[in-house]
Order: structure tokens, then sequence, then C-alpha cells
């Protein structure tokens, strides 16, 4: 589709053919879920393209998986599952592991990460849970208007289950975060997550999500994105993003960390660095959100800061609109570049959330259709916050709270010390109390 999307963007861009947009839109297949190209690097791997966005950039969690699958039962989701009758083994039992698809033909790149063993989807109760529109059969029935800059404004009362939503997420991801330490495996992460995620009435987002098969993302080293939560125990020195998303009373709030297995101490100097960078940049972009701006500019942003401390930003997997809907508009890219993305205003909810790896960012995605690393095996970070445009200027509705840890960069950055909460008045005024009593006990 990025032929006809190259039109409809020339044509939109002229006063007098109205009805070439219109017959063009009509004629495309942007309504459609997104249709899979086959990668230079390996074969039968799909990376998504979506509208507007650059003929490599797949978005977010954007996937559709072919394979037949499981009907659900009655008793909850996960109970029986969708699973992919390509999987080695069933969901049928609490011991049961699962042997992810695999080829081999596929070569991967230069890290230490492979696939392990996966547990069978955990069950959330029916009964006590709001669910997605994916939860049972894997399939969004929501997408995005076909034109980016079509963006949802807010209501208050949607601000408000937004902010609930966002504190929920914030919690599971601390909590997350608190169990990080070597030996322990992602998985059993994976089950932190997902049981706090009940235990405060929300729905783990990444659930089935076009078939992803756990509750939250662990992305491991040189893992991008989307890591697969499994049995392999992490190891003093890894580095890992924990991405969480809760759907809570019908609205999404999704955020991301990093952490160092062992403690800052265990990470080298280049990780270090890496980590730093990453915040860096991220909260550079953070900082740049008021109305008026343009979604376009904070690509540039990221982009030059990162380039300046030797590191490189990943192209192909972007931010997006978040609320009832997970991923929506506006596609926010992490790069240079000249998309419509439309104007920032008031009322607006999105992530940011930078790919920054130590090498190139040229990646490969394994079999599994989900699994993203580094081609070279280098590493790579990720921050996320879930973000609410205000008249004033933004706040993160993902924010850290009382409880939360005080990372080393939020203590060493020179971008903003101590933890970000947001422009706003509003936020200022929190984050100064927050700060006074996180960094006053750390």
């Amino acid at each position: 589709t990025s032929s006809i999307t190259t039109e409809i963007m020339t044509a939109s861009r002229s006063s007098h053919t109205p009805l070439i947009v219109l017959l063009l839109a009509a004629t495309s297949t942007a309504f459609s879920p997104p249709q899979s190209h086959v990668s230079s690097t390996h074969q039968n791997v799909a990376a998504r393209n979506t509208p507007f966005s650059p003929p490599s950039s797949a978005l977010f969690m954007n996937k559709k998986k072919k394979q037949r699958s499981v009907s659900n039962s009655s008793k909850g989701f996960g109970s029986d599952g969708p699973i992919l009758i390509s999987d080695a083994a069933s969901a049928s039992g609490s011991d049961t592991l699962i042997q992810p698809k695999t080829s081999s033909n596929f070569r991967y790149g230069g890290g230490s990460i492979r696939p392990g063993l996966q547990t069978p989807k955990r069950i959330v109760p029916s009964e006590k849970i709001t669910f997605p529109d994916y939860a049972l059969d894997g399939q969004p029935k929501n997408r995005p208007p076909l034109f980016p800059w079509m963006i949802e404004v807010k209501k208050p009362d949607e601000i408000e289950k937004m902010r609930k939503s966002g504190r929920c997420a914030r919690e599971v991801l601390d909590l997350a975060g608190r169990a990080v330490r070597p030996g322990i495996t992602t998985d059993e992460i994976d089950r932190i997550v997902h049981e706090a995620s009940v235990e405060r009435g929300a729905y783990p987002s990444p659930l089935n999500y076009h078939y992803f098969p756990k509750s939250c993302c662990t992305s491991v080293n040189e893992v991008i994105c989307h890591g697969i939560p499994d049995n392999r125990p992490l190891e003093e020195g890894d580095v890992i993003n924990i991405d969480i998303t809760c759907y809570l009373n019908g609205y999404h709030g999704d955020c991301s960390e990093m952490f160092v297995v062992g403690g800052e101490a265990a990470v080298d100097n280049v990780g270090r660095r890496l980590l730093q960078s990453t915040y860096d940049c991220w909260v550079k972009s953070l900082n740049f959100v008021k109305p008026g701006n343009d979604y376009k500019d904070i690509g540039a942003i990221i982009e030059d800061h990162v380039t300046e401390q030797g590191f490189t930003t990943v192209k192909s997997f972007c931010g997006h609109g978040v609320g009832s809907v997970f991923h929506a508009n506006p596609n926010i890219l992490h790069y240079r570049n000249s998309e419509p993305a439309g104007k920032m205003a008031a009322g607006h909810t999105f992530t940011i959330e930078p790919m920054i790896c130590e090498g190139a960012a040229s990646y490969l995605m394994w079999p599994d259709e989900w699994t993203v690393t580094t081609k070279d095996g280098g590493r790579s970070a990720q921050f996320e916050h879930s973000l609410l445009i205000t008249p004033d200027g933004v706040e993160a509705l993902t924010g850290k709270i009382e409880t939360s840890p005080v990372q080393f960069w939020e203590r060493e950055s020179k971008v903003h010390e101590g933890v970000w909460l947001g422009t706003s008045s509003a936020a200022k005024e929190r984050e100064a109390a927050l700060n006074a009593s996180l960094l006053g006990s750390s």
C-alpha cells in the first residue's frame, strides 16, 4: 500500500484534487489490517506498514497472525486460550511449556538471546474484568482514521479514566521492576504483572492482542521490543525493558522502563551511557510537547541527541495514540521526518517511546513474528509514558508515584534531574513535591 499512500499524500496537498483523494482512499487497503512484506534478511517474517508511515515502519504491536486459533471457554480468558495450532504443545496443563514458533533456516543476530520455553496464556476472570474487544479472538475491532492528522480529543470523563488506567500501569510496572534480579525468569515477571493487573481490576492489554501470548513485553539486551516472557533466567549485567499496558474501565495506560539486573553497578560504561542517552533524548522530546507544536518534530529531537552520543534510533517502530483503543493516531516517529502527523492539541493522549541502539539500528524479526532484535547483537534501550496534552503543556499519565524507584539516569541527568511528571503548572507542582520526597530518601 505504500505507493497508494504516497499518491494520497501528494493529492491531499492540492486543493484541486478532492475527488482523486476520495477515489484513492476508497480503493486503498488502509482500512484493512496491515499486510506483511518480507524482510531482505529472512523469509516469512512480517514487518507491518501503516498509513502514512515510511514503507519500512511497523506500527507498535500491530500484528495479524494467519494461524487458526482454538476457541475460548466461558470460564474466563486464557483458560484454554486462543493458542496457535503451530505451538508444539497444548496449553491445557499448568505445567506445560510451549515451544515458540521457530525456523531451522532463520539466522539469529550477533547477540546471545534465543527463544525460551513459554508457559500457557494466563487466565483473566471474565466476571470481574472488563475485556478489550480483541481479548477473545485476538483481533482489534477499531482501527485509526485513514488520515494521521485526525486525532481524538478526550473529554474530561475520559481523561479521568485514563488517569486511573495510567496509575494502574505505573503501579504494576514498579512491582515488575522490583522483581528484577539475577536468576528470575521473565515468565515469572509476567506472572507478577498478570496477577497485579487483575488484582487492580485491569486486563493486561498485551494478552492476545493479535495473539500475543503474554501479559507484558520483556525485552532483554539486544531485544529492541516485543520480547515474549519465557523461562530464560536473567543474568547479572543484563538490561531489560519491561513494557506494561493495563486496560481499566475501558481505557489503556501504557508505559515502559529500563532496569539493570544486579543494580546499576552491574552495567558496563557503554551500557550506562546508552541508558542515560535514551532517557535524556526521551525527556527532551517530552519537554517539547505542548499545544500547537507539530508531532513530526518530536523525531528530530530524539535523533539529534542520540546521534551526538554515538547511538542510533530505530525507525521501524513508533509511538502512538492511546485511549479506549490500544493503538491509534497520532503515529510518533522517533527520527527526523516530514510526515503529516498533525498538530498537538489539548486533550490528545499518546505515547513517546524511542528505541535506541548502541550499534546499528538494523533489526531482525524472529519467526515468532513478535520478537525484534538488533541484527548486530548490540543492546537496545527504551522508555515510554502515556501523555496528556493540557492547555499549558503536557502531563505523564503514567508518571512515577511515591513508592517508585529513582534510577541513576534520573539522578544524573543533565537534561532533567529527578523524575519527570510533565510541564503543565499542575504537573510541575506535583513533580517538585515528589522529587523532594524521592531524592531526599534515595
